[in-house]
């Protein structure tokens, strides 16, 4: 009997877990720029959203931007506005919006799509000379998208 209980919750478990849905990148739906719904079904970690801001290989948001909370990241970049206070001037939508997918708020702008797969201007392949064959996978994971909105939403006046 206890060993069918266990059995029982372990499964209910793994169908909970799985009832959290990533959301394809051709799927993302915006209102007006913003995603109201977290890409990954789960919450994201400010610790790893520092380590994705940070790093060159995965989103480099440091390249571009500069916020007094990132001070202790070398050579941050002035190319893109300040972050100070972003939490403070977007809501969490917002914010999902602009790092998967920028030119849906500001059109025109440099900024990075960082959660799409198609309708990019000149994707290269590799260091081939050659241009990239959609569809491409997105430069982050919804997790990862989630994860520097989780940062973002620390960076407050």
């Amino acid at each position: 009997m206890m060993r069918q209980i266990i059995i029982g919750m372990t499964v209910s478990a793994c169908c909970a877990s799985a009832a959290v849905a990533q959301v394809a990148p051709e799927a993302v739906a915006f209102t007006e720029g913003a995603i109201e719904q977290s890409l990954s079904g789960a919450a994201g970690n400010p610790e790893e959203g520092k380590k994705v801001f940070a790093t060159a290989a995965l989103g480099n948001c440091v390249a571009c931007h500069a916020a007094e909370i990132t001070k202790d990241i070398p050579f941050p970049g002035t190319v893109g506005p300040t972050l100070d206070g972003a939490a403070d001037r977007w809501s969490e939508a917002q914010l999902r919006g602009l790092v998967a997918n920028a030119k849906m708020t500001f059109d025109g702008t440099v900024m990075p799509s960082f959660y799409k797969t198609s309708g990019f201007v000149r994707p290269g392949d590799a260091y081939t000379g050659k241009a990239g064959t959609e569809p491409l996978p997105p430069v982050l994971s919804a997790q990862q998208v989630e994860d520097v909105v989780a940062y973002l939403l620390t960076f407050k006046e």
